[in-house]
């Protein structure tokens, strides 16, 4: 099994409930980078869990966006 393919990237705060800035925030960093599942965890009174997937096809952008986006 090739060690690169689960690559990841932990970034931990305290809060006391998910709310819908953290899911934001998730899918911002999974658009902005190469990484595709982001997971969100809460281990307060209430345990909860989400899971959240972005295709890396999704990112790519063609040549001729970027020329549009050039002009």
């Amino acid at each position: 099994m090739n060690a690169n393919r689960f690559k990841y990237k932990e970034i931990t705060d305290i809060i006391l409930t998910l709310d819908p800035a953290h899911e934001a925030q998730l899918i911002n960093y999974l658009k902005a980078t190469n990484i595709e599942v982001g997971l969100l965890l809460n281990f307060g009174r209430k345990p909860e869990f989400k899971r959240f997937v972005y295709d890396n096809k999704r990112k790519n952008i063609s040549d001729d966006q970027r020329r549009s986006a050039a002009e």
